[in-house]
Order: C-alpha cells, then structure tokens, then sequence
C-alpha cells in the first residue's frame, strides 16, 4: 500500500478515491521568495587542509544539496485548490493539518474558514523552537504554525490516551501521584529542529522533526489508517507513518525529494510511481476504527 508519488499532487489528487485518507499533513513552500537550499559538506583528513582540532589537518568539500525555488505572485491561489481536491479524499472521521509560517498562514486561514466553515477548524497548534539567528530590528521569529480542520467537526479522531504528557513546572503543587504522571499537551509544541549530528537529518530543506509527526499521526489515526503527505519533501510523514503502523500516500514534484524518501523509507518497501501512472484503483478504502 505504501507509495511515494513524482509529481504535482494537484493531479494525483484527483485520481484518490473519495473518502479513503484519514490523515492529510502538508507542510507547503512558505512562499519566502528565495531558494530553499541546505548547503551540505565533506570533511576528510589531508595533510594539505585547513587547521582542526587536535593540531589535525581537514580538507572540505561541498556536496550537491537538494533545493526548490520557493515565490510564488499568489500563493493561495497555488495552495487551495489543491487543498480543496484532498479534502474530498479524507474520511468522514478524517483531519487535515497545514503548516505554514508567519508569512501566509493568516491569508490561507481564512481562505480554509471560508471552504469547510469556521466550525471546521479545531485547533491552532504552535510549534515553538530556538535556534537560528536573532534579528536586532524586530522580535525574531522562532514558531511555525500548525492549522487543524476535521471533515466533521462533530466525529473526528482524536486518541486522547495516546496524548503526550511533560513534567509540571511546580509539581510540588499537584502531589506525587499527578507529578510522576506529567501533564498533557496544549497546543503550544517546544521541539527542537533536526539537530545537524542527528540520525535523523537528512539535510533536505525545511526537513520537519520526526517528533512533531508521529504525534499527528498517532493522535489523529488509527493503524492500517491511510496517510498522506501532498509536499513530502524528505518523507518525515511516512516515517512516522511507518513507525506507528500506519500506510502511507507521500507526493512530491521534487526529484530530489524523491530520491531521498527512497533512501529514507526503503525499510516500508513502498512503491515508487509516477503521477501519469497511478491509479485510483492502487488505494484501497481506509479502515475506520
């Protein structure tokens, strides 16, 4: 069942059968206006290099990085129609989380109220980090944003005994017993980015912690529930979707994208298929738990 998908997922939308997807994630271009780039490089031991540590001599190379141009003059007209094609293909129990950043997320709020209705929307969630460097003109921005609509705001998934929990700030104030259980989750989200010496990086631009997406996964699906991500990129969503016992749809017109779920999520033998030749008849309905 499990798919990696080259090409506009406008198009492949349009050949998922209706109501087969419980979990829709998509983590879009922020539209930043410049070209979305992660500089790799290579560090070997040579006599001839540059000074390291220990008196040790280092030469480096730089290795081709993935990248994608990332401007669009009108960005939700980019965005919602394919939004409005994958909404068709969620189950009647089915979410949609879109992941924006400070520069359009309040124009594609909107442009979602008025698609599904303002009672649609469930949820605002914050992911909040710290790293990277700090502007000395304004409040630097350290926090994406992380817009939750069900289908049916009345029957929606939502697994509350799989919720995460962290420590109280002042667990004297709770007693031992609620102390040693932690609290839940709001929908404020500290995670650090991808850290660099990670096992996890794959040094693909705007990669997304796995964390953030195993938690969407397992709150908002069941295993043998369908999921799927309309810009893959580095294949984060089918990680956790694989992880969890989850199947998984992801989509990208990247080449390099493609190339790097095939290295990443190999461990799902998932089925590489060009948009031209996929078919509806290669997604099976999803099972409603």
């Amino acid at each position: 069942m499990n798919k990696i998908i080259f090409g506009d997922c406008l198009d492949v939308l349009k050949r998922i059968e209706s109501e087969s997807v419980t979990t829709i994630y998509i983590d879009p271009p922020f539209n930043c206006h410049k070209l979305q780039k992660r500089n790799r490089i290579k560090v070997t031991s040579s006599n001839d290099g540059r000074n390291g540590f220990g008196g040790r001599k280092y030469s480096v190379e730089n290795i081709k990085s993935p990248s994608y141009s990332d401007s669009f003059d009108n960005f939700e007209e980019f965005l919602m129609p394919r939004i409005s094609e994958s909404i068709r293909t969620l189950t009647p129990n089915g979410s949609i989380f879109i992941h924006l950043d400070f520069r359009e997320v309040h124009y594609i709020k909107v442009a979602m109220d008025k698609l599904l209705g303002k009672d649609h929307f469930i949820n605002e969630i914050i992911w909040l980090f710290d790293f990277g460097a700090r502007s000395k003109t304004k409040y630097s921005n350290k926090h994406n944003t992380i817009l939750w609509y069900a289908k049916n705001p009345k029957n929606y998934i939502f697994n509350y005994q799989e919720i995460d929990r962290v420590p109280y700030m002042a667990p004297g104030l709770v007693g031992k017993e609620k102390a040693a259980h932690g609290k839940t989750i709001t929908a404020e989200w500290w995670q650090t980015i991808v850290p660099t010496n990670s096992k996890e990086k794959t040094f693909y631009p705007t990669e997304k912690p796995l964390k953030i997406l195993e938690r969407i996964v397992k709150m908002h699906s069941n295993p043998g529930n369908l999921v799927m991500d309309l810009f893959a990129g580095s294949g984060t969503t089918g990680m956790a979707a694989g992880n969890l016992g989850r199947e998984f749809i992801m989509i990208d017109n990247n080449p390099a994208a493609i190339d790097t779920m095939k290295k990443r999520l190999g461990l799902f033998d998932p089925e590489i298929v060009l948009a031209e030749n996929f078919s509806s008849r290669d997604v099976q309905e999803a099972t409603l738990l």
